[in-house]
C-alpha cells in the first residue's frame, strides 16, 4: 500500500516552485543559470528536485527526517509520486511566471 500523503505532495511540489523562483529571480543564481545551455539548465532543474525528494527518502529511511515513507519498494514509489508533483509544480511556476528583464 502507497502511504504518501496530500501534506508531502504538497511540500514537494512547493519546494518545485521555490527552486523555480531562485533560478528565475534571484540575481546570484539567475545570472548563473541563464548562462547555461538550455539543455543544461533542465537537467539543473530535475537534478534539484531528484536531490530534495531522494534526500528526504533517504533521511527517512536513516530516521533522521520522519516522514511516512518506508524504505522499501512501495516507498520508492511515492519518492516517485512526488518527485513528477515536483516537476509539475516546477514547470508550470516557470511558465507562469512573468521573465524579469535582462540587461
Amino acid at each position: 500500500m502507497f502511504v504518501i500523503t496530500p501534506e508531502q505532495l504538497f511540500a514537494f511540489a512547493l519546494s518545485g516552485i521555490v527552486i523555480s523562483i531562485i533560478f528565475e529571480y534571484f540575481p546570484k543564481f539567475s545570472d548563473w543559470y541563464n548562462s547555461l545551455p538550455d539543455n543544461i539548465q533542465r537537467l539543473v532543474v530535475l537534478g534539484s528536485g531528484l536531490l530534495v525528494v531522494l534526500g528526504a527518502f533517504g533521511l527517512g529511511c536513516l530516521e533522521i527526517l520522519i516522514l511516512s515513507w518506508i524504505c522499501t519498494w512501495a516507498g520508492l514509489y511515492d519518492a516517485l509520486l512526488a518527485f513528477v508533483a515536483y516537476i509539475i509544480a516546477n514547470q508550470a511556476t516557470y511558465l507562469v511566471l512573468p521573465k524579469p528583464k535582462r540587461n
